[in-house]
């Protein structure tokens, strides 16, 4: 399959201002932090890590809502930098987007069928009135909605309901690249198993590529085919989802798996869960960036950056202690 999006070695980094009155001091933070990946056409791409590890920030990188400090993104072999325009507007069209929260996301004064013909009245000016209004029908369709929800209002939808309306509207100007941020964590249990479904559906009935931003290791175990694991700006661990879940090599993935629930009477987990939380990114330690929560660290864990490597061919670590970390769970 060939390449639908490439991200060479991106960082973003923010100033923020740390004191002064006069003249202000300030601190970069470095959100994203070198990171480099590749998402093959009609894959499914997971991306997991704690709250403030840089996920959504990289995903408004590739989005275009955010500039990148260093590196480059390339969609379809262009890199993104010389987007201008109307180029922009055409990556606007192959480039869509379902946020967290899509109560939030719709326009509570809008009717649901201005919400979803909205993409089309921006970027598909040549459709008559009535060529909108089928497309927007069979949008909804797609995502299992009938044609009774037209005229009302995002407060009179359930959540499922109003996910389902997001996607449609992510989905209706038939883009090659849909970012799903946290897609079903604002939902109850037995409408998030409804909209995954939905969305295994859509992908493998179109082809699309999905990018899943999540907290959820379990849906994404069973949802992706590869999957990148980040901390503090950067991919720790990365490779297809089988090698990554059934042998994670870094201590960070090992303790995230571990934590996943499991309905086993009795289980005891393999490995201890985290000690401490997240480094101040403002501050973060000079070498490894998980040295201070790690059980298997050393020396030259504090003082060096350990470099993503290669272990097999699906599958890359950055790691000096990965036979350490293996031996320790």
């Amino acid at each position: 399959m060939s390449t639908l999006l490439e991200i060479k070695d991106v960082s973003k980094e923010y100033r923020i201002p740390v004191g002064g009155f006069i003249l202000r001091k300030y601190k970069p933070l470095h959100a994203v932090d070198g990171v480099s990946l590749k998402i093959d056409e009609r894959a499914c791409f997971g991306i997991v890590g704690e709250t403030g590890s840089g996920k959504t920030t990289l995903a408004k990188l590739i989005l275009m809502l955010e500039k990148p400090t260093g590196g480059s993104i390339s969609f379809e072999a262009q890199n993104l930098k010389d987007f201008k325009g109307d180029k922009t507007l055409w990556y606007r069209t192959r480039v869509q987007t379902v946020f967290q929260d899509a109560g939030s996301s719709l326009d509570p004064r809008m009717k649901i069928k201005d919400i979803v013909t909205e993409p089309l009245k921006v970027h598909a000016r040549a459709l008559s009135r009535k060529e909108a209004r089928l497309k927007t029908e069979q949008a909804l369709r797609r995502v299992g909605l009938g044609n009774e929800i037209l005229s009302r209002f995002p407060h009179e939808l359930s959540g499922g309901q109003k996910q389902r309306v997001a996607i449609a509207r992510a989905l209706i100007l038939e883009p090659s690249l849909v970012i799903l941020d946290e897609p079903v964590s604002a939902l109850d249990v037995s409408i998030q198993a409804q909209i995954l479904n939905l969305l295994a559906d859509i992908r493998e009935a179109s082809g699309l590529t999905y990018l899943i931003i999540s907290h959820d290791l379990a849906m994404l175990y069973h949802l992706t085919t590869e999957v990148a694991v980040m901390y503090m700006g950067k991919i720790v661990e990365m490779g297809d989802t089988e090698q990554v879940f059934l042998d994670p090599q870094h201590p960070y993935t090992q303790a995230l798996i571990a934590a996943i629930p499991q309905p086993i009477p009795g289980r005891i987990k393999e490995c201890a869960a985290l000690l401490g939380e997240i480094s101040d990114p403002l501050d973060p330690p000079p070498g490894c960036r998980f040295y201070p929560r790690c059980a298997v660290r050393s020396e030259e864990c504090l003082s060096k950056m350990p470099p993503l490597r290669q272990l097999t061919a699906n599958h890359a670590v950055a790691c000096f202690m990965t036979d350490r970390a293996t031996a320790a769970c």
